[in-house]
């Protein structure tokens, strides 16, 4: 069972509220979950958020998952998780870090080979048959 740390949304409708709980990543957002770990009210100027954070630490440690807006709030209190943002994510592909190089050539049919010349000699003929 895949656990996952996310925010549950309660409250009224265009007034949302939102319960933080670890959950089986299988169960929907507001479905069924194993704990509450705290609140999160975005309504309310400044935001309120409110966490047991050894519980979460905890859950963390035992190797649930934060959803990347818990990840988020957690890090605005100081809880450290396992897993990057995506805004970390962008800005070392905005920073210019490649992809791994391919270790292995990929290998191309004889066929396919035979096709990609032809074509091309055709381009050929054809600019040729075009300047004069």
């Amino acid at each position: 069972m895949a656990v996952v740390i996310r925010l549950m949304r309660t409250g009224a409708k265009k007034r949302p509220y939102y319960r933080l709980v670890a959950a089986d990543s299988r169960r929907q957002r507001d479905g069924r979950f194993l704990e509450i770990l705290g609140h999160y009210n975005p309504i309310e100027q400044p935001h309120k958020l409110v966490v047991e954070k050894e519980r979460v630490e905890q859950w963390i440690a035992n190797g649930a998952q934060p959803s990347e807006q818990v990840a988020s709030l957690l890090r605005t209190i100081g809880v450290t998780t396992s897993r990057p943002s995506k805004s970390k994510k962008k800005k070392a592909k905005a920073e210019g870090a490649a992809k791994p190089k391919r270790a292995v050539k990929k290998v191309v049919s004889a066929r396919k080979t035979e096709k990609k010349a032809k074509k091309s000699a055709t381009k050929k003929a054809a600019k040729k048959a075009a300047k004069k």
